[in-house]
This record gives structure tokens, C-alpha cells and sequence, in this order.
């Protein structure tokens, strides 16, 4: 485990010692979740991005295959 020195807001700090106090859980174990949930936040944050852009590079690959089959019907056999 690496061990970090961390400067916080102290509303932040405030309110968090606030919230330990209430749940008794451990100052460490607290910070720990909050950061891998924050993580956890960003990563989803990051494939939504890379989701929506690949998302959109399919619709417009399919409107040209849409645009070829309208070409096709257009043609009298």
C-alpha cells in the first residue's frame, strides 16, 4: 500500500471527519473508497466518450450502406 501526503479543503475535511464520526468507520478506509468510486466514475466517463464517438462513426458508415440500398431499389429490373 503506498502511503500519500494530501492536502484538503478544510470544508471538505471538515465535513468528512463529520461524517466518520457518525459512521465510525476509519479515515483511511473512507478516503479509499471515495477514490476507487471517483475512479470508477471517470473510467465510465472516459468509454462514454469513446462509445458515443465510435456510435457515431457507425451511423454514418450505415447511411451510406443505407444510401447504396436506395440506389439499388431506384434501378428498374
Amino acid at each position: 500500500m503506498a502511503a500519500i501526503s494530501l492536502k484538503i479543503d478544510d470544508f471538505i475535511f471538515a465535513e468528512t471527519e463529520n461524517i466518520l464520526s457518525k459512521t465510525k468507520q476509519a479515515r483511511n478506509r473512507y478516503i479509499n473508497e471515495a477514490l476507487n468510486y471517483y475512479n470508477k466514475m471517470q473510467k465510465r466517463l472516459f468509454l462514454e466518450k469513446i462509445l458515443r464517438k465510435e456510435s457515431k462513426a457507425v451511423q454514418e458508415s450505415s447511411m451510406e450502406v443505407v444510401k447504396e440500398f436506395e440506389k439499388i431499389d431506384n434501378y428498374d429490373l
